[in-house]
């Protein structure tokens, strides 16, 4: 009986202390400083006590003491602090900061080498107190701790504080501040030391952004870390700087690396209406020699369609931004339904070219393009194609997936002439411009393609070459290539079907504007015009529709029910887009 009453006392007690616990209210007077306030209210944050207990003079001593603490660092060592109580667990403190210490003297001193470094001397020289103002300690410590981070990080690792002292002189309302650096010698790159494999060693001497005795510098080390990692060659690599072993100042920089497996492969396995069952298989070798080169290749098989298509690499300057491309393909298509065999062969060279931090890249070229198809029992057609080609393009964009400004600007240009390599003589010039602009919730997307082909003749122009409008990055509410001149059909044995003939020029603009419901999604609405011709005279092809963007960690993923109109036909469609739009 007596253990049952214990245990309901105990209880009912425990009830009274929680509600007597329950959380207070703090209300600050006589601070304006934002940071003086939070100050105060971190120091109070760790105080455990009851609205209660404050009607003990020793706990209201205690808070007292804690917004004195508080205060301390930024000077008012002389403050005062009236405790209040108000009702729903309110607390009112009405602090009197008093008059705050001032900064009498500052004697700052480099000791060392890097008391001749021009870029040491000014960083030693922002320390932002002066003579006059009012003690801030915090400022104080972050100096002395930035100051000590910028040494490492520029080489000087004998850095230390020779003196540093903060004397404070209350009954005077004064301090003194006293700073002495012992900068020690700046060290500098020193060689390359390379552990585990070294087939590595040459592309690494490339990507390296630093020469053997250049200042050391973190930055530089942190951009050397970056280009490895994005080389394409490893698994993990890391360089780091062994100090310890410095040889007369130079610091040998330590890399470590793990290599790709030498053969990479992709199987996809799938199925289409047009094809039937398909497979892919994907093969790469990043390491085909010691210089960097790299070769892929790819094996698509189905009942009508089989194709290989191979690509190697060769880096020049900037492994990523400057490198030699050859690319080759053919393609072998049988239709036994339309008794259509189609072979087609192409072969192209690229020299890409960016410099370092620039948007700009440009790509010469040289492709070789030979079609040869038969349909039914005509005879057999070829045409084959030489053409030097030259592009450009700018591309910035402040995200990789979910873009909220970014501007794409590309044109390029393809010739051929019949006796040099030609059955025709052809020229071929395009340009693409897209521009995305947000603001607040607002987003907007422009984008326009044009193009124009000029030829000695046009019926053995390769379908491959002509110009088509229609589909998710053309004209919404069409099908893919389903926009084309209105008078002329030809048979595309890549389908085995008549489609389209292409025509000599292109013109199409697309507007679209989204607007962001909620944080992963956003409502959206598009405009879409334009055309596929011989000749201008024709009426454009135009799409028009609501749509919806889900931004999904893979990025966004965009959805539009398309209405289209043409001279010939009113359609629906659905599209679906994964990626982003530059």
């Amino acid at each position: 009986m007596h253990t049952a009453i214990f245990v309901i006392l105990s209880a009912l007690m425990a009830g009274f202390s929680g509600v007597a616990q329950a959380e207070l209210s703090f209300e600050i007077e006589g601070v304006e400083q934002d940071e003086l306030e939070d100050n105060i209210r971190l120091h109070l944050n760790s105080l455990d006590i009851s609205q209660d207990a404050l009607n003990d003079p020793f706990w209201r001593e205690q808070l007292a003491q804690s917004v004195a603490t508080a205060v301390e660092p930024f000077g008012y060592y002389n403050s005062a602090t009236l405790v209040e109580l108000a009702p729903d667990n309110e607390v009112i403190l009405r602090v009197s900061l008093d008059t705050p210490l001032v900064i009498a003297n500052v004697t700052r001193e480099i000791i060392g080498p890097g008391r001749a470094d021009p870029e040491f001397r000014q960083v030693f020289n922002s320390f932002s107190l002066a003579e006059g103002d009012t003690l801030n300690q915090p400022v104080y410590e972050r100096f002395k701790s930035n100051m000590f981070n910028y040494a490492l990080s520029h080489g000087y690792f004998d850095f230390h504080w020779q003196a540093t002292r903060l004397d404070l002189v209350r009954e005077d309302r004064e301090a003194n501040i006293l700073l002495i650096a012992q900068s020690g010698p700046q060290y500098q790159f020193g060689k390359i030391k390379l552990l585990g494999d070294d087939r590595a060693s040459a592309i690494i001497q490339r990507l390296r952004p630093f020469e053997q005795g250049q200042p050391y510098s973190s930055k530089v080390l942190t951009e050397f870390n970056r280009q490895l990692n994005q080389a394409g060659y490893f698994s993990r690599v890391i360089a780091r700087p062994v100090v310890s072993e410095a040889d007369n100042l130079q610091v040998p920089i330590e890399i470590t690396v793990a290599h790709k497996p030498r053969d990479n492969f992709n199987v996809g396995l799938g199925a289409a209406t047009d094809t039937g069952p398909r497979a892919r298989l994907k093969w790469q070798r990043p390491w085909v020699n010691e210089n960097g080169h790299s070769a892929s290749a790819e094996l698509f098989v189905s009942a009508p369609e089989q194709s290989i298509t191979a690509e190697y690499l060769v880096p020049m300057g900037n492994i990523k931004r400057d490198y030699l491309k050859y690319e080759a393909g053919y393609q072998f298509l049988d239709y036994s339904d339309t008794n259509t065999e189609s072979e087609t062969l192409s072969v192209s060279v690229h020299r890409m070219v960016q410099a370092d931090d620039s948007p700009w890249q440009d790509d010469y070229s040289l492709t070789y393009l030979r079609e040869q198809y038969t349909v039914e029992d005509s005879p057999s057609q070829t045409t084959q194609l030489v053409m030097p080609g030259y592009a450009i393009q700018y591309l910035v964009k402040d995200d990789p997936l979910n873009i909220t400004r970014g501007s794409l600007f590309r044109t390029g240009l393809q010739v051929g002439q019949e006796g040099l390599g030609s059955d025709i003589d052809i020229f071929k010039a395009v340009a693409e411009a897209r521009i995305i602009r947000t603001y607040q919730k607002h987003r907007l997307l422009i984008r326009a393609e044009t193009g124009m082909l000029a030829t000695s003749n046009f019926g053995e122009v390769p379908a491959s070459l002509r110009f088509y409008a229609g589909g998710d990055q053309s004209i919404r509410g069409f099908g893919y290539r389903a926009v084309g001149p209105e008078e002329a059909t030809i048979f595309d044995p890549s389908t085995g079907t008549e489609e389209d003939a292409g025509g000599k020029y292109l013109a199409t603009v697309g507007l679209e504007y989204a607007y962001q419901v909620s944080s992963n999604w956003r409502a959206a609405a598009f405009f879409d015009v334009g055309t596929a011709t011989n000749e201008f005279e024709e009426d454009p092809a135009y799409g028009i529709g609501p749509g919806v963007h889900w931004l999904s960690p893979i990025g966004p993923v965009r959805l539009y029910l398309a209405r289209g109109f043409s001279p010939e036909e009113t359609t629906w469609r659905f599209h679906f887009m994964l990626g982003p739009e530059l």
